[in-house]
């Protein structure tokens, strides 16, 4: 059995413009906070969910990661260990309408959204992870 794949979510949602319509700035891979003008983080619970394909993971061996819930047009996704948001792994091909956001110098580190255009649940991320690692988060 392979290391253990966690998930959770923080969700960049735009708001009346004020969002990042073409991905987030690397300035977020460190806390994953969105920043965006005139709006606070959401307090409450994030009405989505990430699910992986796998519970456990091998080194070499993809993973897909779906996130789950209402149709959303901002997104920041990445694979962390323990308490450290240095992003782990690299991402596949982006999905349509997203693209890769370097974090932690790794060119491949997040995903982010490339436009405002909606995603849902069919859009499917593919993830690499790395050779040695224990537990991870996808945030």
């Amino acid at each position: 059995m392979g290391p253990l794949l966690l998930s959770a979510f923080l969700l960049q949602v735009p708001s009346l413009g004020f969002g990042y319509p073409t991905g987030a700035p690397s300035s977020t891979c460190e806390d994953m906070i969105p920043r965006h003008s005139g709006v606070q983080p959401q307090p409450s619970p994030a009405p989505y969910a990430i699910q992986t394909s796998s519970r456990t993971f091998q080194p070499q061996q993809p993973v897909t990661v779906t996130i789950t819930g209402a149709e959303y047009s901002g997104v920041l996704l990445q694979a962390y260990m323990g308490s450290s948001f240095n992003a782990l792994g690299s991402w596949q091909s982006p999905p349509a309408n997203t693209k890769f956001l370097k974090c932690s110098g790794n060119q491949r580190g997040a995903i982010t959204q490339s436009n405002t255009n909606v995603k849902g649940n069919s859009t499917v991320y593919s993830w690499m992870p790395p050779s040695e690692t224990s537990s991870i988060y996808f945030v």
